[in-house]
């Protein structure tokens, strides 16, 4: 059958899944009171329900069912079984809360073991350095390294509504193309299911007032788990993007131009914290999205300025792909890029937050560049707007979450 039939009907699968299941996982968190509690490092003021893990997962596992009727692959059932087990992780660790060693235990056994199962991790360079194939006593670690780094990542990014969805969506979006293109028609379904089962969670979660919904760990450490199956896929000589690399592209740069804001982001507080004595595990406000809400973003806003970056850097890395650079050096302008919009912005702004004038009492007020891009971050506040209200009724409307209460 035609892949693209195969991939639009799977993806309105997840999608029409997803969407279906939302309401019942809202009742169901709001009435057992599982829900992210207000406090002094978060940036919402009531309580929220936090199982959108269950909600994306559920359209996942719609669709990946679907799917092994066009296409039979174990991989696929191991890749899904490996995200299950990751979102009930999660999941669990957003009701009962787990020690931060516990579950990086549990993130080290799943992604080794999924590299035990399926023989699917980064082994292969792919003519970076002039390294192809990697010797699987430091290709497995390394793997394993990277897996668990891109896991925590895309759990640490989740912070203004939007933000950690969103992302996923592009991703998924610039792997499906890199998959098509060299013919990988189960890969390509997964990354459509995947974006498919997380639109209707995006569309609540940014525009919902009673059907607002936070995708919890059980949501971000299962797309964390399913990012680093793309990306060892992507970079592995089992599945692999082979053709892409006889056109000249650094696949590792690819991969890592898709995840470089949320993995040097979370490189960069990590350090931060550990400079100040604290641990790196230990949450706090200084992630990039918290600097644009400091500006006077929405989330929404916010988020999408985030993601916008990231979409710069993969162009500007194919941009110089197109221009004939090398394969080491498309690697080292995607670091540079991801330093620049990271560590460069945040610390720039943060600095142009604590100079210009200062009050009466002494603290800094500002600069005049600082002050102009907080009027841009409200310019983003658009809720008073009719299309705004238009769409959050919509997404209200078939909930009947008020019917529910939160407890405090």
């Amino acid at each position: 059958m035609d892949l693209s039939l195969v991939a639009t009907i799977v993806t309105i699968v997840a999608i029409l899944t997803s969407a279906l299941v939302f309401p019942f996982a809202l009742k169901y968190a709001r009435t057992h009171n599982i829900v992210d509690q207000p406090n002094a490092r978060k940036l919402q003021r009531s309580p929220v329900p936090v199982f959108g893990g269950v909600v994306v997962f559920s359209g996942i596992l719609a669709g990946g069912i679907v799917l092994q009727f066009f296409f039979w692959s174990p991989m696929l059932a191991w890749i899904l079984v490996s995200i299950m087990v990751m979102m009930v992780i999660g999941t669990w660790d957003d009701i009962k809360g787990l020690s931060a060693v516990f579950r990086l235990l549990i993130e080290v056994l799943l992604v080794g073991g999924f590299i035990a199962v399926t023989g699917v991790y980064i082994d292969n360079f792919h003519g970076l350095w002039g390294i192809y194939q990697v010797d699987p006593w430091w290709a497995i670690p390394f793997s394993i390294f990277a897996g668990v780094g891109t896991i925590n990542a895309i759990n640490m990014i989740d912070g203004v509504d939007g933000y950690s969805s969103g992302y996923a969506m592009i991703a998924c979006f610039c792997f499906a193309i890199a998959f098509h293109t060299t013919w990988t028609p189960v890969m390509v379904c997964l990354t459509m299911i995947a974006g498919g089962a997380l639109l209707p969670f995006f569309m609540h979660n940014v525009f919902g007032t009673r059907s607002r919904m936070f995708i919890g760990d059980g949501g971000t450490l299962m797309l964390g788990m399913l990012l680093t199956v793309l990306a060892f896929c992507a970079l592995s000589s089992k599945v692999g993007l082979d053709p892409l690399e006889e056109k000249g592209l650094c696949l590792p740069a690819f991969a890592l131009a898709i995840g470089c804001i949320p993995l040097f982001d979370a490189l960069r507080v990590m350090f931060t914290r550990m400079i100040h004595g604290k641990s790196p595990m230990k949450a706090d406000k200084s992630h990039l999205h918290h600097l644009f809400i400091d500006m006077g973003f929405s989330h929404l806003g916010a988020a999408m300025f985030i993601i916008q970056m990231n979409i710069l850097v993969l162009l500007v890395w194919l941009l110089s792909w197109y221009l004939g650079a090398s394969l080491d050096l498309q690697l080292y302008i995607v670091i540079a890029m991801a330093l620049a919009v990271t560590l460069g912005v945040y610390s720039l702004m943060r600095a142009q937050q604590n100079g210009g004038p200062v009050d009466e009492e002494g603290y800094p007020l500002g600069t005049q560049l600082w002050h102009l891009l907080c009027r841009l971050g409200k310019w983003t506040h658009k809720e008073d707007k009719r299309v705004w209200r238009i769409v959050r009724y919509f997404m209200d409307f078939p909930l009947l979450g008020h019917r529910y209460k939160v407890k405090n």
